[in-house]
């Protein structure tokens, strides 16, 4: 064998090596990924959910991050899930004019629902889904990224208007 052959095949087994540590490594659910995926994962769940913009109050709510709760699915595609209302939580700022008059602003609706699988899902919707939707009532929740479309149960149907 000439040198120039054996640093040829050398490079080769180099190579070889490589691409087998990528794979294993960088592969699937591997160990080193999941290891890898705590100190590149992206904060979701304050961008999942806006909070109204206040200037006037100056507080802002910031959804608490728990570790050992799944991430909520995000695609363009509405998802259909067999959930149940656990709670609901409403923003709104009320303003009251001195002619006695009531405007509602930055109104904000959401709804948390647990799916079969244990997992929580933040759902925004309008003022009247809001009331609809009973409590503690498993239906068939339909979503697009994190707004509501419909969520049918046994005695109705409620739509996002």
């Amino acid at each position: 064998m000439t040198d120039q052959l054996k640093h040829l095949l050398i490079v080769l087994a180099g190579i070889v090596v490589v691409l087998i540590l990528i794979i294993l490594l960088f592969g699937g659910k591997s160990r080193f990924m999941r290891f890898i995926s705590l100190f590149l994962e992206s904060d979701d769940d304050e961008n999942s959910s806006p909070a109204p913009r206040r200037s006037s109050s100056g507080s802002s709510h910031k959804p608490s991050r728990q570790s050992d709760q799944p991430v909520q699915r995000k695609t363009s595609e509405p998802l259909v899930e067999m959930a149940t209302l656990i709670q609901k939580s409403d923003d709104r700022l009320r303003i009251i004019e001195s002619t006695g008059q009531v405007r509602l602003v930055d109104e904000y609706y959401q709804l948390v629902f647990l799916t079969r699988k244990g997992q929580k899902l933040k759902i925004q919707c309008s003022r009247d889904a809001y009331e609809k939707v009973p409590f503690n009532q498993q239906g068939s929740l339909t979503y697009k990224r994190n707004t509501l479309v419909k969520f049918k149960y046994y005695e109705d149907t409620v739509y996002n208007n």
